[in-house]
């Protein structure tokens, strides 16, 4: 039977606790909005005794977000600690007490020096005092992944008897894998004798890379609410990814078997406030919202996509609030999709001219990681032209410097015959169109040069535009090339072929 998983998200607790990722309140308040949004069962705002900050924004959040998710905060099982997280949670529409203790051998006997008999003392007590102040209260074992799993089970039970209406059971240290962590959950369903009565929940960590499958080994075992963050953020490696994690069950109905209520749409503007509010961005294959997540440069691939977007698309762009899917143009792109750029750019080309832009796309393409559209535009501009090459550049090669004569060697070709001849100038741009002339004899006058980066980065594209005068007649010549020298050369030719056009006419 179908049921529904809860989501907890802890970016503004765990979260935040990590590394590069602290926030203020102003800016915590923006992203509980937009979590909110995402429509999930529980925030948890901060940890309240922590510190003066933690405090008010646990209490800004509870204030800011009505009608929506349950505002929850983090204490320890001491009355200090679980009086200072009511405080602060009193304004909030609905508010839940979580506080947790310890329970594997390692942390007992290093950490808090305390027996298991006094564990689980501290632990039904802190329980018992966290219900006379709200009914909603959530108990966490941590490190239960290393915990003795009948002292686990006697805890779970204890504090469910002492009115814990979410127990969890978080992998702390990401030490947990899948078959291991899902049988967990399973001994503890089918051994704790009043786990009907109580919710249970997991908290994974990533730090062996295996926080998501956890989680969901978890839920197909009987977990039914999971605790995560956007983009996975958190201690060390991180926590479970929501967006994943929602993804997951989403895409994979049909052995996952159960639903979330979150509003998968507002996934990637969560993902992308948080990135803008800590400067820190996921990196580009990150699962479901990583810059590639939904792009695609093979050629086969993108030839599937544009037949049928399912061939190699599980789950569509728009689901997480994207506005479609990215062919990237690069080396290992195809000319369909190629060709289906130029078209939604503009330009209708026939065999031949797609196939001189295509052979000059794929040069630029080993340059360069990435097309783009302004680049494709220049390279229409620049290769298909209604000017016949009577020149064509086969290479310029310059050397230059402070104390070097700058000189150009220039390789190009006429009516099948190869011509090469090099000259010296005030610098490569000048030596290159000198022994340009050289071989091509006609000689002219530069009277304007301008360049300008079509795109952005150290790879972009260089257009180069130049005014040439030839014996009283100006022409425009314009050239692109990653290399600057090429380009300049590429235009002061193409100005060099308008010229022996018009003379051949």
């Amino acid at each position: 039977m179908s049921e529904k998983i809860y989501i907890f998200d802890t970016t503004l607790r765990d979260g935040e606790q990590a590394p590069g990722f602290s926030m203020n309140i102003d800016e915590k308040l923006r992203l509980a909005t937009q979590i909110a949004k995402l429509n999930v069962d529980v925030i948890e705002a901060g940890f309240p005794i922590a510190s003066d900050g933690d405090f008010e924004a646990v209490r800004e959040v509870s204030k800011a977000i009505k009608g929506g998710p349950v505002i929850a905060g983090l204490c320890r099982v001491k009355k200090k600690d679980i009086d200072r997280a009511w405080e602060a949670l009193q304004h909030a529409e609905k508010g839940r007490i979580h506080t947790f203790v310890a329970t594997s051998d390692i942390h007992m006997e290093y950490k808090l020096k305390k027996t298991k008999e006094e564990v689980l003392q501290s632990a039904v007590e802190a329980v018992q005092y966290a219900r006379t102040l709200t009914d909603d209260v959530e108990f966490s074992t941590e490190d239960a992944a290393r915990s003795d799993i009948d002292f686990l089970c006697k805890i779970v039970e204890a504090v469910i008897d002492a009115g814990a209406g979410t127990v969890n059971i978080p992998d702390t240290v990401g030490y947990a894998i899948p078959s291991e962590f899902g049988a967990t959950i399973k001994h503890i369903m089918e051994n704790v004798p009043n786990v009907n009565q109580a919710r249970i929940s997991v908290h994974c960590h990533n730090d062996l890379g295996l926080s998501v499958a956890n989680s969901l080994s978890a839920i197909q075992n009987g977990a039914r609410q999971v605790e995560c963050t956007i983009n996975g953020i958190g201690e060390r490696a991180g926590n479970a990814s929501l967006e994943e994690i929602v993804m997951s069950i989403k895409t994979r109905k049909d052995c996952l078997k159960h639903y979330t209520t979150i509003n998968t749409e507002e996934i990637y503007k969560a993902s992308k406030l948080l990135s803008s509010i800590t400067g820190v961005y996921v990196q580009p294959n990150k699962a479901i919202v990583g810059e590639n997540a939904f792009a695609h440069e093979a050629g086969i691939h993108q030839d599937g996509v544009l037949k049928e977007r399912r061939t190699y698309e599980i789950m569509t762009p728009e689901s997480i609030g994207l506005s479609k899917s990215s062919l990237v143009l690069g080396k290992h792109s195809g000319r369909h999709a190629f060709s289906n750029r130029l078209k939604e750019l503009g330009f209708d080309l026939n065999p031949d001219e797609l196939e001189k832009a295509f052979t000059r796309f794929k040069k630029l393409a080993d340059m360069k990681k990435e097309i783009f559209d302004e680049d494709l535009e220049t390279i229409v501009q620049d290769e298909i032209s209604s000017i016949p090459e009577t020149f064509k550049l086969i290479y310029v090669q310059t050397t230059s410097g402070s104390q070097t004569v700058p000189t150009a060697t220039v390789k190009m070709e006429r009516d099948n015959e190869i011509f090469e001849d090099a000259a010296i100038g005030d610098g490569p741009v000048d030596a290159s169109y000198q022994a340009i002339d050289r071989i091509t004899k006609m000689p002219g006058k530069l009277i304007s040069y301008g360049i300008r980066s079509v795109t952005g980065g150290k790879d972009a594209l260089g257009d180069v535009v130049v005014k040439v005068d030839f014996n009283g007649e100006v022409v425009i010549g314009s050239g692109a090339s990653t290399d600057i020298i090429e380009a300049s050369a590429k235009a002061y030719l193409n100005a060099v072929n308008k010229i022996a056009y018009r003379k051949k006419k």
